[in-house]
């Protein structure tokens, strides 16, 4: 399992083909509607469309991502692209950062030079990290997943990354959406080997199982997802039954991959339903670009699919390993109030051994995107403790 440096190079036949696509969009009979609440805004996706074609600079984003430190290994069968951005520290503590749908490592742009270089940041110069960003199995510019039913062994992919390839003793782990349930499984698999653990949200698949001693708060907040997942839920729902008819439809058009991606930006960010005050143009499309150049939105479904199709076998073993790792490992989160339904405290503590809990005052579902500085100052602060035991023992 060596590392082997890489960069992101698209061809420049996929661009073309991208133009042509893009100047072929046909559009529907009220595609000047700005209304959002029945899904993406018909005029904002012609907005978009219309930038992508015209003004969006593929290889000045491109340069800009070939700034960081890219790496590929092959983990398992399994072929990982990912950010190795070493810090100048010596005692920089090293750290995964695992990013969710539909998002991809460009969740993390912001955050990288804030960990790995903390005193141009506002940190002092014993909070550097050493981070390592890989993209899931089927994102962006990772191979394929081995199987439907991957998601359960990607936290493996990345402790394997981290100890064998990397060299790592004992690490950190990061993630929000998928990237909390990858993390959690790290945390349950390999606890000798990790430091702690911070999330942005407590992993959605603890509501399959709702407690019968359900506190008021803990009510609240699982009526409130109930009411989350029948307005948002249905993206959920097909990609986990009908990952494929889905993807033949948005491999073939940039304008409704656009539609159907950047819709989630506008709905799960701390926007105020203008997307732009979040995101500009050239984030949302360079997002897209790593689904739409690599080809994978059919691959990124399968956690969905994986997820919804998993045996009791599998649930089993995972509700054992709950007990095992989750809870032993200190673990903090950092919760943004415009994400999902925000769980009280007592939800994670079931769950994990919570040492820090932080209600962020704005920011929503892509936090690393949104608010990086609260994000990276939270994180520091999060895992300064265990670099003085470390360092006194």
């Amino acid at each position: 399992m060596i590392a082997e440096p890489t960069r992101i190079t698209v061809p420049e036949s996929v661009l073309d083909d991208l133009q042509m696509r893009l100047e072929r969009t046909r559009w529907l009979p009220d595609a000047e509607a700005n209304d959002w609440s029945a899904g993406t805004s018909p005029a904002y996706v012609r907005e978009l469309v219309s930038y992508w074609q015209s003004d969006f600079n593929w290889r000045e984003q491109e340069a800009s991502l070939n700034e960081f430190r890219q790496f590929r290994a092959t983990v398992n069968e399994v072929d990982i692209h990912f950010i190795h951005e070493r810090s100048n520290a010596a005692d920089a503590i090293p750290i995964v950062l695992t990013h969710g749908f539909p998002d991809s490592i460009l969740r993390f742009r912001k955050l990288i030079p804030m960990l790995t270089n903390p005193t141009d940041h506002g940190g002092a110069p014993t909070d550097a990290f050493d981070v390592i960003v890989p993209s899931l199995p089927g994102f962006g510019f990772s191979g394929e997943p081995g199987e439907h039913g991957q998601l359960f062994h990607i936290g493996k992919l990345w402790h394997q990354l981290l100890t064998e390839t990397l060299k790592y003793e004992r690490y950190a782990a990061h993630g929000g959406d998928w990237g909390s349930l990858i993390t959690e499984q790290i945390a349950r698999d390999h606890r000798d080997s990790v430091i702690g653990i911070h999330l942005t949200d407590v992993p959605f698949w603890h509501l399959f199982q709702p407690p019968k001693d359900a506190t008021a708060a803990e009510s609240k907040f699982l009526k409130d997802n109930e009411t989350t997942q029948r307005r948002e839920g249905a993206y959920a729902l097909l990609q986990g039954t009908r990952p494929q008819t889905l993807a033949d439809g948005l491999a073939d058009s940039p304008a409704g991959m656009a539609a159907w991606l950047v819709e989630k930006f506008q709905c799960w960010s701390d926007c105020d339903g203008n997307i732009e005050s979040r995101f500009t143009k050239d984030e949302l499309l360079t997002n897209l670009m790593f689904y739409w150049a690599s080809n994978a939105i059919g691959t990124s479904f399968l956690p969905y699919y994986g997820i919804t199709n998993a045996s009791v076998v599998q649930w089993i073993k995972e509700k054992a390993k709950e007990w095992v790792g989750a809870s032993h490992v200190p673990a903090a989160f950092a919760i943004f109030v415009h994400d999902y339904p925000s769980p009280p405290r007592s939800w994670a503590e079931r769950f994990f051994n919570v040492e820090r809990w932080t209600e962020m005052p704005r920011g929503g579902h892509f936090a690393a995107m949104e608010e990086p500085e609260l994000l990276a100052q939270d994180i520091r602060e999060f895992f300064r403790p265990f670099r003085v035991m470390r360092n006194s023992s």
